[in-house]
């Protein structure tokens, strides 16, 4: 059985590896800074190149802060659903949050194409794109929230919210097929994700986002390991279940929605972190989980995004394909290695 000190080792080791993950991201790019440098900036220091400066403060900065963000919401909500659900392929996405925004993008892009000239041009802008993909969120948050009080059986509602998701991604393809060619490659790049386009700005609305639903998902802890027992041990120990039900989803769609309006879909950190997480610290107890989840996210986008962003290249990949990429084969390497996973 793991003890306290273990688990401070291991929060220790995630705390030394953000920070390394951190320097290292913002260290890489297509001009190599010193880490010297990027520590003197981090401190309020001005000694370092006025261009360092610039790329650290401007873009290379916001842009890991954002990584840390999602990757930590993500998670946080990836956490939330598969315990809800007590279904280990469910992540933050399920209930078709990702899909509702990708429709109301969808829409913005098509109405501005339709739209032509400049009133076309002015529609689509980063926080139009902000707005459009929100409002799509909020929409299907409203649809599941109506359906959960109405729904005692949470795997019924797993059902429709992969419904919902389908639907919307049926209008969303039927709005493409329609599309020209330049406006289906705006939708494209916007659903590749990105975590550059965010400005010093949009980041305090995030965090306010994220930082909002990851202190409440702390809260519910105890509810979330009451509910890892069954719904009927869950109500033995006062928790109320369509209550807490409607809570979790709130927060899920708060991290999920608030993530996905400024960083477009993110796919697989919110599936394989958890699983990661429970296999490190070999402990179902969310009042550990949460918080290193939080961190294992923030590491592993960190990760994603210096390898999206290719090292002394110009490339920079769709930070949606190098998760996809890092994340499918560790939930198959789970599945093959322990053929069942820790719940």
């Amino acid at each position: 059985m793991t003890t306290a000190s273990s688990f401070k080792k291991h929060f220790l080791l995630l705390g030394i590896l953000t920070v390394a993950a951190l320097f290292l991201n913002i260290s890489l790019g297509s001009v190599g800074i010193p880490l010297d440098a990027i520590a003197d900036v981090l401190l309020g220091g001005d000694s370092i190149k006025e261009s360092w400066q610039f790329i650290i403060t401007q873009y290379r900065l916001p842009k890991a802060i954002t990584a840390m963000l999602c990757g930590s919401g993500l998670a946080v909500a990836g956490l939330l659903m598969q315990t809800l659900f007590r279904n280990p392929l469910a992540g933050p996405f399920v209930l078709g949050l990702s899909s509702g925004a990708s429709l109301g993008v969808a829409l913005l892009i098509l109405g501005a194409g339709i739209a032509g000239g400049f009133l076309g041009t002015a529609l689509v802008n980063p926080w139009s794109l902000v707005g459009a993909s929100a409002l799509g969120s909020f929409l299907v948050l409203l649809a599941v929230v109506v359906v959960t009080l109405r729904v005692k059986d949470t795997m019924a509602i797993l059902i429709i919210g992969l419904m919902f998701g389908s639907v919307t991604s049926a209008v969303v393809a039927v709005l493409s097929y329609f599309s020209n060619a330049e406006l289906l490659q705006k939708y494209i790049f916007w659903s590749f994700g990105s975590l550059g386009n965010v400005s010093w700005e949009g980041i305090g609305i995030l965090a306010a986002c994220c930082m909002t639903g990851m202190l409440w998902a702390i809260g519910k802890s105890k509810s979330l390991n009451a509910l890892l027992l069954g719904e009927n041990y869950a109500k033995s120990m006062g928790v109320h279940l369509k209550k807490n039900l409607l809570i979790l989803v709130v927060i899920t769609s708060l991290l999920a929605g608030s993530i996905t309006a400024f960083a477009g879909p993110i796919a697989f950190v919110g599936l394989a972190v958890p699983h990661l997480t429970r296999q490190f610290f070999k402990t179902s107890n969310h009042l550990i989980l949460l918080p290193a989840v939080m961190l294992f996210g923030s590491i592993l986008m960190l990760l994603c995004d210096t390898v999206a962003q290719w090292p002394y290249s110009e490339w920079t990949l769709p930070i949606n394909a190098i998760t996809s990429l890092l994340g499918a084969p560790v939930v198959i390497w789970l599945l093959v290695r322990k053929k069942r996973l820790l719940f």
